[in-house]
């Protein structure tokens, strides 16, 4: 199981933190634990769920789903289309296209 700790901001504390399985989606996660994660479509095609991901891995290179990619630069969370992109604690990503990893997360929602 691995650890995800959710936070509002970067200077709040942690206002959860529960255990999920590996290759669960994080919006999947939220949704099981009633966490004030805001989604409309669960599909990827909205923006509604997006996240900031801090872990240990970083800084390094993902490389997000073009679905993923294109709505982040529509909705202007991203400014690249390139195929691989930085990650780092300022990327936004859509938590139904996130699943969970072998490492610890700390999950910023966006302030409402």
């Amino acid at each position: 199981m691995v650890r995800l700790r959710f936070f509002r901001t970067p200077q709040d504390e942690a206002f959860a933190c529960v255990e999920a399985e590996q290759g669960t989606l994080l919006l999947d996660v939220a949704r099981a634990h009633g966490l004030p994660l805001h989604w409309r479509c669960g599909q990827g095609t909205c923006g509604t769920c997006r996240i900031l991901l801090v872990h240990a891995k970083q800084p390094a290179l993902f490389t997000p789903s073009a679905r993923e990619r294109n709505v982040l630069k529509r909705f202007g969370f991203a400014a690249s289309t390139e195929p691989v992109w930085p990650d780092r604690p300022d990327t936004w990503r859509l938590a139904c296209h996130v699943s969970v990893g072998s490492e610890d997360l700390d999950i910023h929602l966006p302030e409402a």
